[in-house]
């Protein structure tokens, strides 16, 4: 009886471990039941499992970022051109100052409450007001501005303040994601993600530096000014341009490297200004058209097509017509790079330039000056 009992249970276990694997790796062979409730398993696991669920996508970038981003609201008084004219108040009457509105986007840098945004967001502006992700609403004064870059700093006074982490935009590649966090078109805060389409672009004509990271992260009218970050929340750049033909995005925004924004901000905070060299020389790209008519035998380079009298350049020696291959060890090729690397002189502190001159190279130590404020008719490099 006891040997009965025994084979009985073996038999039993055997009977349902068979059954157990064969429900879970071929539920079908078990009839329609056992098929169905698998499936119904499978579908339901992701929406039971909840937070146990690995994060999908980009939200915590998203959810780390987004709370230091702020809407921008500025104002600023339209003076009629023909409100003193008696003839047009005796037939129009008394027109009163229209106000204009403007929308942007910022990113707080700092618990302290500063905002960095672009310059166009608050250019001209009378009242400045900060919406914070959490509703909270906040007048704004400027810290400073500089237009070359298109950036200006703010200061907000709120305690406990969302602050964002500043990522290493120098050690972007092309083809990493990103994501665009701004307020577009006013319709409230919105994160859009991409890639990086290409780096350094520059010559483009919308600031004196250029330096633009390009993504095709949807950025659109009222995203200026927000942040570019990468997958895990940190801050990689300011949105500031986008390239349309219809006012809306086609792929193509433009975001200033938050390694440009940090020299900035650190030149505002400190003085008012960000202060660059400048040595008072008009350059331009190298052609063969130039280097003949100046007698150059250069292949590449800047040349020098006209010199400031009694400026730094033309005291240290410059003349029209040297080519320019390097600033302080730094080769340049274009004027863009050029600018860029007279601009990262420190004012007041000699600097050496290799030149071509003719058929000879030489080496001058130039003493670059503070670069003036832009004028309406633009800077002089």
């Amino acid at each position: 009886m006891k040997r009965f009992w025994l084979l009985f249970s073996q038999s039993v276990t055997v009977l349902l471990a068979a059954y157990f694997v064969v429900g879970t790796l071929k539920p079908q062979w078990l009839g329609p039941a056992a098929s169905s409730r698998g499936a119904i398993a499978l579908i339901e696991a992701p929406a039971s499992g909840g937070s146990s669920a690995p994060a999908s996508g980009f939200s915590a970038a998203a959810r780390k970022a987004a709370p230091a981003v702020v809407s921008i609201n500025t104002s600023k008084t339209a003076k009629n051109p023909y409100g003193d004219d008696p003839w047009f108040r005796f037939f129009f009457g008394e027109q009163g100052n229209q106000a204009q509105v403007g929308l942007g986007s910022g990113v707080i840098v700092s618990p302290s409450g500063y905002i960095l945004t672009n310059n166009h967001v608050v250019d001209g502006a009378d009242e400045i007001e900060v919406t914070l992700n959490d509703s909270r609403r906040a007048p704004a004064k400027v810290i400073g501005t500089d237009p070359d870059t298109d950036l200006a700093l703010l200061k907000i006074e709120l305690d406990k303040l969302p602050v964002i982490a500043l990522g290493n935009s120098d050690a972007l590649q092309v083809g990493d994601q990103v994501l665009a966090i701004g307020n577009p078109f006013g319709v409230g805060q919105t994160v859009t993600s991409g890639i990086v389409s290409a780096l350094g672009r520059n010559q483009l004509g919308i600031n004196t530096f250029e330096n633009f990271i390009q993504t095709d992260a949807a950025i659109n009218p009222g995203n200026s000014g927000g942040a570019l970050v990468d997958t895990n929340g940190n801050l990689l750049g300011i949105n500031t341009a986008i390239y349309s033909r219809s006012g809306g995005s086609m792929g193509i925004g433009f975001a200033i490297p938050v390694s440009t924004a940090r020299l900035v901000m650190e030149g505002l905070v400190k003085d008012g200004q960000v202060r660059r060299g400048w040595i008072g020389v008009e350059p331009n790209d190298l052609s063969p058209e130039l280097a003949e008519t100046f007698g150059v035998k250069a292949s590449q380079g800047v040349i020098i097509t006209g010199v400031l009298q009694s400026g730094p350049a033309a005291q240290a020696g410059i003349r029209p017509g040297d080519v320019v291959t390097q600033v302080a060890d730094k080769q340049v090729h274009n004027v863009s790079e050029l600018l860029s690397a007279v601009a990262a002189l420190p004012p007041g502190v000699p600097a050496r330039f290799s030149l071509l001159r003719g058929d000879g190279a030489l080496e001058i130590e130039v003493t670059p000056g503070l670069r003036p404020r832009p004028r309406a008719n633009g800077p002089r490099r």
